[in-house]
């Protein structure tokens, strides 16, 4: 377990370096904005005629420097969040994960009320996405998201996402006695709910290329703290039914984690490990809050490793398997010394 958590450590930290290194380079070619069409006709005709060099040369667009270093502070500290939650990840720390998801709601929220949405769907389809100068930390936050999931699945909507975190959190003080477990087969069935809207909402958009009706659909601009009445009596209802059912919409509704989810089906490199043992406990399927795990199975597009089950696996006075070998290793002694 040593070796796999300084092995997935390296990872981590190549995931991080890549992930500058992506940011100052992913623009090079990136399109310049276009000319604002609102100048005036003489003006045009003038820059045309190669005369108002001195226009010309106060109308410059900054370099690719100057807007990385106009951006700075913005990279900077998504870097540093995303240190923490790959810190908090890779070492299994329970602590580091709420101090994480914290951070997520205050910082990706609150702050920069900036999330990965269906909206980027779309733009990835159709080409149509921001400009890499001006928007170097998105770009490496959308790096960073993709690169995770192709590492190790959904782990954005277990700890990067602002509203999944704030869901989490909810999960975290709410008694018990409140949470209802909603029976395998109804799970099971709700979770095809997300899929169903991402499709209907890509193909609404590619025939409409409409985008505003995103926020019927996705409850992040919740942190804009801007909305409609009827926004907030739906968001409102949401995060009262959280209450009683755990991370509702991220397990049922969401979209974006339902794209997330067919990468993870395909692409996650380190999948979370098996004993043997597990096709008879039920431990971790009981303790996994997503609904992710069945039997010995892994459901990768459920999963958005939450580390609980990771942490149990590796509990040598909880799990199964590290019971039974310490009673194998008993038995051998014993019948070492009746030898």
């Amino acid at each position: 377990m040593n070796r796999l958590l300084e092995r997935s450590a390296r990872y981590g930290v190549a995931v991080l370096r890549t992930l500058l290194i992506c940011v100052l380079l992913t623009g090079v070619t990136s399109a310049q904005p276009q000319a604002d069409d609102t100048a005036p006709a003489e003006a045009a005709t003038d820059d045309a005629a190669g005369w108002n060099f001195d226009d010309e040369e106060a109308d410059a667009a900054p370099t690719l420097l100057e807007n990385a270093r106009d951006q700075a502070l913005d990279i900077g500290l998504f870097l540093a969040f995303a240190a923490l939650a790959m810190v908090s990840f890779l070492r299994k720390s329970v602590p580091l994960k709420y101090v994480t998801l914290v951070a997520a709601v205050l910082y990706m929220g609150v702050y920069k009320s900036q999330l990965i949405s269906v909206v980027n769907i779309f733009g990835t389809i159709t080409g149509n996405l921001p400009v890499f100068s001006y928007s170097m930390a998105w770009y490496a936050f959308a790096i960073f998201t993709v690169v995770t999931t192709v590492l190790w699945g959904r782990l954005y909507c277990g700890r990067i996402c602002a509203f999944g975190a704030l869901t989490q959190l909810i999960d975290a003080v709410v008694p018990k006695r409140f949470q209802l477990e909603l029976p395998a087969v109804l799970e099971r069935r709700a979770g095809y709910i997300k899929y169903g809207i991402l499709f209907a909402a890509v193909g609404y958009y590619l025939v409409t290329s409409e985008i505003a009706f995103y926020r019927y659909i996705e409850p992040f601009w919740l942190f804009t703290f801007d909305a409609t009445p009827v926004l907030w009596v739906m968001v409102g209802v949401l995060l009262v039914a959280s209450i009683f059912v755990r991370n509702l919409y991220c397990r049922f509704l969401c979209p974006l984690g339902a794209a997330l989810g067919l990468v993870s089906k395909v692409t996650t490199v380190f999948e979370i490990k098996r004993w043997s043992e597990c096709s008879q406990c039920a431990l971790c399927e009981k303790t996994c809050e997503w609904g992710a795990i069945r039997k010995r199975q892994i459901i990768k597009s459920e999963c958005v490793r939450c580390d609980d089950c990771e942490i149990l696996y590796a509990d040598k006075s909880r799990c199964p398997h590290w019971l039974l070998e310490l009673k194998r290793k008993a038995r051998a002694a014993l019948a070492g010394n009746a030898a």
